[in-house]
Parts: C-alpha cells; sequence; structure tokens
C-alpha cells in the first residue's frame, strides 16, 4: 500500500511538496531536487516523518 509522505526544502525547511511510495520497496527516505518558492531556487527536498 502507498502512503503519503511530505517533502521537506533542506535550507528554509518549508513543507512544499506532498508525494506518495511504497513503504515496502523503498523503506529509505526519499530525496528530490526540486524548485523551492520560498528560496526561488532549485534545493533538495526531503521526505519528513
Amino acid at each position: 500500500m502507498r502512503q503519503k509522505v511530505i517533502l521537506v526544502c533542506e535550507e528554509c525547511l518549508s513543507r512544499n511538496y506532498t508525494t506518495t511510495k511504497n513503504k515496502q520497496t523503498t523503506p529509505e527516505r526519499l530525496e528530490f531536487l526540486k524548485y523551492c518558492p520560498r528560496c526561488n531556487k532549485k534545493t533538495v527536498h526531503k521526505e519528513t516523518k
């Protein structure tokens, strides 16, 4: 079953994006390079608890 996860910007710590993931196939935390509107640039976004 897929679960909702929230992605948070590493620089400003704002919660910008949500996505889903399958916890059985990817137990580690997700990490994406996405645009942050608050920083006004592309930054690393990591999954929060």
